[in-house]
């Protein structure tokens, strides 16, 4: 079904998938109309590509590709995108797109980066390659995003300390006041949580093929999931409980400890992780 132009198109396909899921996300939780909308933008032009493929597939071999599970798996990715754009333009439901969005952007992972359905085995380790090369530069732009939002909720703490002992001055001035800051580092948390996410699903399904004795309960794993959820349960403070203030910025601040903890003493622990600590 593939050459390597073909190839191309569908790496393409996942970086475009991904990018929408990462808008979808910032409007699910934040309520930003224009990045809802350029994620729809972005989704469709997914829609587009895979139905140009499926297409393609279909006028190549003649019949409807979903007698394999290779083709029955990109199939179904196709479905869920086309219900998402469906439900996201008809029915307004933004809890709905953004989780099927997420099953959607699996379905196409495991379909496109799985190696055994590739005739050249030079084109499959490549892929392979270049599947853990996404991976860990999504997980690096996650701890970038994470970094600023550690940097914004100490500023914060910096500013509350000169604000409460009334120490008015140049530095007071200079540091962007309470809201600002807050703010700031909230937004940086909101990137760096789908994109950790997303960075999980593909590592491990390289994990799956490339190290295939790789223990579950190794620590580089254990510990960004752990991270994935300090990090979401500071989301949860922010937006369900309502907490704000200092009590937020000292939970942030923790959790990029954790952050710290899981790329440099982790990393040496992990059994598989040598090209990334």
């Amino acid at each position: 079904m593939f050459d390597i132009h073909m190839t191309r198109l569908h790496e393409l396909t996942v970086i475009i998938y991904a990018l929408s899921v990462l808008l979808y996300f910032f409007d699910f939780i934040h309520h930003n109309r224009k990045a809802n909308k350029i994620a729809f933008w972005l989704l469709a032009f997914v829609w587009v590509l895979q139905t140009g493929f499926l297409i393609f597939y279909m006028v190549s071999t003649g019949r409807f590709p979903v007698l394999t599970i290779s083709e029955g798996l990109y199939f179904y990715s196709w479905v869920l995108v086309t219900m998402s754009l469906g439900i996201n333009r008809l029915l307004k439901m933004d809890f709905i797109v953004f989780f099927t969005n997420i099953l959607g952007f699996v379905v196409m992972v495991i379909h496109i980066f799985t190696p055994d359905q590739y005739e050249s085995h030079l084109i499959s380790e490549q892929l392979i390659s270049e599947l853990l090369l996404i991976h860990i530069t999504m997980a690096i732009l996650s701890y970038g995003a994470f970094s600023m939002s550690f940097v914004f909720s100490l500023l914060y703490m910096i500013q509350y300390d000169l604000l409460k002992r009334k120490k008015w001055g140049a530095r007071l001035i200079r540091i962007a006041d309470l809201s600002k800051l807050e703010q700031l580092s909230y937004l940086h948390a909101v990137i760096g949580v789908p994109m950790l996410l997303l960075s999980l699903i593909l590592g491990l399904h390289w994990a799956y093929w490339k190290v295939p004795e790789m223990p579950w309960y190794d620590a580089k794993v254990i510990g960004s999931f752990i991270l994935l959820g300090a990090y979401s349960i500071y989301l949860y403070l922010r937006i369900v409980k309502g907490i704000a203030g200092k009590q937020l910025a000292v939970w942030n601040i923790a959790a990029f400890l954790l952050v710290l903890i899981n790329f440099f003493f982790f990393g040496q622990l992990s059994s598989f992780h040598f090209w990334y600590s």
